[in-house]
């Protein structure tokens, strides 16, 4: 195993998954903004599941997205 690759190929899939889901949940909140449907104070429960099939991982990650 080459480490450098390793490590590389991780942060690799995790800004493109960063960025990603930071683009999602920003249009969602413009969207939600302009059709009236969140005030813009709101808190919102986020959840994420990481599975890297064949090696067995499956694994959540729960937190908030705060809008103020």
């Amino acid at each position: 195993m080459d480490e450098e690759t390793f490590n590389l190929s991780i942060r690799k899939f995790l800004k493109v998954v960063g960025i990603g889901s930071q683009r999602a949940i920003e249009h969602a909140v413009a969207q939600a903004t302009t059709d009236g449907r969140i005030q813009g104070t709101e808190r919102f429960p986020a959840h994420m599941t990481l599975v890297v099939k064949g090696l067995n991982i499956d694994i959540s990650f729960d937190g908030e997205i705060k809008l103020q």
